[in-house]
């Protein structure tokens, strides 16, 4: 009796900030090629809604929650495990000013910058994603799976009034260049992804017109070359990777 052909389960990928944007556009890439999801934001409301527009197409388990709380990272990372274990993560969960009160200028100068949000900043935007990767870095190892960190050209650029946040990008970018040296068997990315036409970027800058931008799914096309070539580890922008024929981006 001819045994019957072993199937390989679906790769799981683990996206933060999956409800909107750029991290959305990203999941819906993601299932489209086949991968089972774990998806979280802290929008309760808007990720039950990603999450109900994915399962039509893949399996997913999304955990409302925020990603500077360790349970919270405990549980994305069990959910991943459960899945079958994560063969990609996705640091994209971030923010512009910390706890800035809705009304405040959405992007405070350095010398007006409350340390409080400052903090909460940093915690968002570096220091959870470095967590959130050191729990789920075994199960990436056991798959030579990858790491993607979403960064910003605010990381190189002094832009005024952009100082933490572009500070906090640039600790993620440097923690991502450092783990890509001493996870070698892994793929980590950092990836600038540009100006895009969403929620954040509006309200980064208010009054302006930013119909113009690119749509957050033309980039998650984009960034999603960096899986199928196995791209070299580094820090690359979207417009680069866009630009640049297969055979300039690296391999195994």
């Amino acid at each position: 009796m001819n045994e019957a052909p072993h199937i390989a389960p679906a790769p799981v990928a683990l996206v933060t900030g999956a409800s909107r944007g750029l991290g959305l556009a990203l999941a819906h890439a993601l299932a489209a090629e086949g991968w089972q999801l774990v998806i979280t934001a802290r929008g309760a409301a808007e990720l039950a809604e990603a999450e109900a527009a994915l399962a039509a197409v893949t399996k997913v388990v999304a955990l409302p929650g925020s990603i500077v709380d360790d349970d919270h990272r405990a549980r994305l990372a069990e959910a991943a495990e459960g899945l079958g274990g994560a063969s990609l993560l996705v640091n994209n969960a971030g923010s512009l000013n910390g706890a800035a009160a809705p009304g405040a200028e959405p992007l405070p100068r350095l010398a007006d910058f409350p340390l409080p949000d400052l903090l909460e900043l940093f915690e968002v935007n570096a220091l959870a994603p470095i967590a959130l990767t050191q729990l789920v870095l075994p199960q990436l190892r056991a798959r030579s799976g990858a790491v993607l960190n979403i960064s910003s050209d605010a990381a190189v650029e002094p832009y005024l009034g952009w100082g933490g946040y572009g500070a906090s990008k640039a600790a993620l970018d440097q923690a991502t260049a450092v783990l890509a040296r001493e996870e070698a068997e892994l793929r980590v990315w950092a990836v600038d992804p540009g100006n895009m036409r969403t929620r954040m970027l509006q309200e980064a800058s208010p009054g302006e017109d930013i119909s113009g931008e690119p749509l957050p799914e033309q980039i998650a096309s984009v960034l999603l070359g960096l899986l199928r070539d196995r791209t070299h580890s580094g820090r690359y922008r979207a417009a680069d990777l866009a630009a640049a024929p297969a055979a300039d981006r690296g391999g195994r």
